[in-house]
């Protein structure tokens, strides 16, 4: 999608995959707009000072605050969800904060976007809502229900809202990479919780660049899956370390042995494409679905897991990846 001259929401847009999105629009489209949305003025101020603010206005607010939000998305065509509680174990142990910002903000999201003409909404999702087995994957499963049939509310209104579902990001700051990274700095051994651990990685630009993807390709009810390496978190920390001493401390409350992306139910309403899946509504009751895919069926059965990938990160790639 062209964004020259557009405006964008960006909710939790002081985050490592704010930076990314802003630094690629800033670059790429000189006369769009975006708003960042988010709880820190601080962040933001130190945003301002990263880029400036011609293209950027800041608005300090919650997306728990509906009032707040639907006013600070007034005039914007296109918004952007990166807004979350994203640590697992602070959404174990705060559960009802967690549902009011990734449950019951996801809807302020949805209803706000309708309410004020907004064409274009792409929330971000995670591995973490299939099958989840914790309460942040269950918060995020929720979120992609709520967006995906939001479409039945918006029909009338030309508003359209689809989700992307990404693996871990190489080096965000809610990523191992930064934990170990801290480990290496205090000369400690690296936490491994279990040997047999897989996970999906994906860099920063790659989560735009499917954020844009989905934007271009959208029609309201979309889930969009790339197709992204596995590595193993023994490799990891060999490839950031090699020979560093690592220690073994067993698997965590609410932690998998291998992250999933796509189900076997799911796949039965999934087109494969070259670089993505995208899972299509199972019950478009705004309509008649969506009709510009032009990929394969997946196959029957099909389950996308990071143990059982068929595309391996090399410790050369990941270092690569890390700059």
């Amino acid at each position: 999608m062209d964004l020259a001259g557009k405006t964008i929401l960006l909710t939790g847009g002081t985050g490592s995959f704010g930076h990314a999105f802003v630094r690629r629009v800033i670059a790429e489209w000189p006369t769009a707009t975006i708003r960042i949305f988010s709880r820190d003025e601080l962040k933001q101020s130190e945003m301002r000072e990263t880029f400036g603010d011609e293209q950027l206005r800041f608005f300090v607010g919650d997306i728990r605050n509906k009032t707040r939000l639907t006013r600070a998305m007034q005039g914007a065509d296109i918004v952007i969800h990166a807004a979350a509680m994203k640590q697992v174990v602070a959404c174990e142990y705060n559960p009802f904060e967690a549902v009011q910002t990734n449950v019951l903000g996801t809807q302020h999201i949805v209803d706000a976007a309708i309410d004020t003409g907004v064409e274009h909404v792409i929330a971000l999702s995670t591995d973490k809502a299939v099958n989840p087995v914790n309460l942040y994957g269950a918060t995020k499963l929720c979120e992609e229900k709520i967006v995906v049939q939001g479409n039945a509310y918006a029909a009338q209104s030309g508003t359209r809202l689809a989700c992307v579902r990404y693996g871990n990001v190489v080096g965000s700051r809610g990523s191992v990479v930064p934990v170990f990274q801290r480990k290496l700095e205090q000369g400690e051994p690296l936490t491994i919780t279990d040997d047999r651990m897989t996970r999906f990685w994906i860099t920063l630009d790659g989560a735009v660049d499917l954020v844009l993807f989905g934007l271009d390709n959208m029609r309201g009810g979309e889930i969009f899956v790339p197709k992204i390496p596995s590595m193993r978190i023994t490799d990891l920390a060999d490839a950031m370390a090699p020979g560093h001493p690592k220690e073994t401390i067993g698997i965590r409350a609410g932690e998998k042995l291998h992250e999933m992306m796509l189900t076997a139910d799911e796949s039965r309403h999934t087109i494969e494409l070259a670089n993505a899946y995208v899972v299509l509504p199972e019950h478009p009751f705004w309509g008649k679905g969506v009709d510009w895919v032009d990929g394969k069926a997946a196959p029957d059965g099909f389950e996308y897991s990071s143990g059982t990938n068929t595309e391996w990160l090399s410790a050369d790639e990941l270092v690569g990846m890390l700059g």
